[in-house]
């Protein structure tokens, strides 16, 4: 179900996080045949979390399986633990058991972060390098067809955490994050890098995030304390898919259609 933007343009409220899912696979398909005609191949920056783990689940299915191209496909992330790639925790396990084992990317096309390296500074610089080889020519900037992101109930997307080091970064391409809140360091993605994808699509779902999502959306900016109101494009489309119950605080939003 779609509804109309409204003030905040960009969203569209579905019923609940398998909706949810089912139109964040369309629009993939939508970017994905896009980025063919474009340019021969589709690059995508994935988010982790339990919301866009019910995507990547369906998009290992049929339809979508065996229609997207996933040999054109180059995979990247937004932002990684700092956890070896079979721990728990990693965005990359979470990708690879829910989507990439059953597809036919080949190996070399599928850029994850080092979060196992000792010294998560180097992984950032290594990353950023990666990412100039993938993106090669005049360009400032990496340039994703497609950004997945989550929103986190404080605000924060990939590991852009409230009142970090991350969340003022104007240069750096990939950053090391210190999140004290948990006692931990992120690999993640910068905003300049995040707002130069040419479709950003957040995945927001959940009564926990409903909170958060009405102050980013509709509140005063504050970036600082909100790191998702950094997500602004440059030059593309930002889409907001949100599920009832994580719109239920947006003005005219959250009610069932009539």
């Amino acid at each position: 179900m779609r509804e109309a933007a409204g003030p905040a343009a960009g969203i569209t409220v579905v019923a609940d996080p398998a909706a949810l899912a089912r139109e964040a696979a369309e629009r993939f398909a939508e970017a994905a045949g896009e980025a063919l005609a474009r340019a021969g191949r589709l690059t995508v920056a994935l988010a982790g979390g339990t919301t866009p783990k019910l995507l990547y689940a369906l998009l290992a299915t049929e339809p979508h399986h065996r229609h997207l191209p996933w040999r054109e496909t180059h995979v990247f992330w937004g932002d990684e633990r700092c956890v070896p790639p079979d721990h728990p925790e990693s965005n990359y396990r979470m990708a690879h058991e829910a989507l990439l084992r059953h597809l036919p990317i080949p190996s070399e096309q599928i850029h994850r972060m080092r979060g196992e390296d000792p010294d998560p500074e180097r992984a950032a610089a290594e990353y950023a390098e990666r990412l100039r080889t993938a993106f090669p020519g005049p360009r400032a900037l990496p340039r994703f067809d497609l950004v997945l992101l989550g929103m986190g109930a404080d605000g924060h997307t990939a590991s852009l955490f409230p009142h970090t080091q991350a969340v003022r970064e104007q240069q750096r391409w990939v950053m090391c994050n210190r999140v004290p809140k948990l006692q931990a360091d992120r690999l993640t993605l910068t905003a300049p890098v995040i707002n130069w994808g040419s479709t950003i699509l957040f995945l927001v779902a959940g009564d926990d995030k409903a909170a958060a999502l009405q102050e980013v959306l509709e509140g005063p900016a504050d970036p600082e304390r909100l790191p998702a109101q950094l997500i602004r494009p440059t030059a593309g489309r930002l889409v907001w898919l949100v599920d009832r119950a994580a719109a239920s605080r947006l003005a005219g939003r959250g009610r069932p259609p009539s």
